[in-house]
């Protein structure tokens, strides 16, 4: 049972602890310090006299080295899914036809989206008008008028 106080194993059951946290709240975030704490704990295995201080400097070098390469992976080799604008409200605007609350005058008044009032910005349109969102820049949206056909 001795075994099991080495620190080497310790970071081991830290990796697997870490990768079974990561397989429960899915979050990829995780997984990467799992890596650090399994690499750790290979390290520790190969040089069991490395002393604590060295190997908190390990994992803490390993978590970095292994986020960044981590972070370049998704950047490369992006994760395809059927809704790409899930979690950008805004993108998913864009398209809409809402209607003026306050008449955009300048160049800036409000529009009604859903159940809210955001700033938008684009030609003069009365308040009742119907206009498409074009874009966003921060907390406003972009706006034109919607043409409507005339027999």
């Amino acid at each position: 049972m001795d075994w099991i106080e080495s620190p080497a194993v310790l970071w081991l059951i830290a990796g697997v602890l870490l990768a079974t946290a990561e397989l429960l709240i899915p979050g990829v975030y995780l997984v990467f310090f799992a890596l650090a704490a399994a690499i750790t704990g290979a390290i520790a295995l190969l040089f069991p006299e490395l002393s604590l201080g060295g190997q908190l400097a390990g994992f803490a070098a390993w978590s970095l080295a292994v986020v960044l390469i981590g972070k370049r992976w998704y950047r490369d080799f992006p994760v395809a899914t059927s809704d790409p604008l899930l979690n950008d409200r805004v993108a998913r605007l864009i398209g809409e036809t809402v209607t003026v609350v306050q008449a955009i005058e300048d160049g800036q008044g409000r529009v009604r989206v859903g159940d809210g009032e955001w700033i938008a910005h684009g030609p003069d349109q009365p308040a009742g008008a119907r206009v498409r969102i074009t874009g966003a820049s921060g907390g406003s949206l972009t706006v034109e008028p919607v043409l409507t056909l005339t027999a």
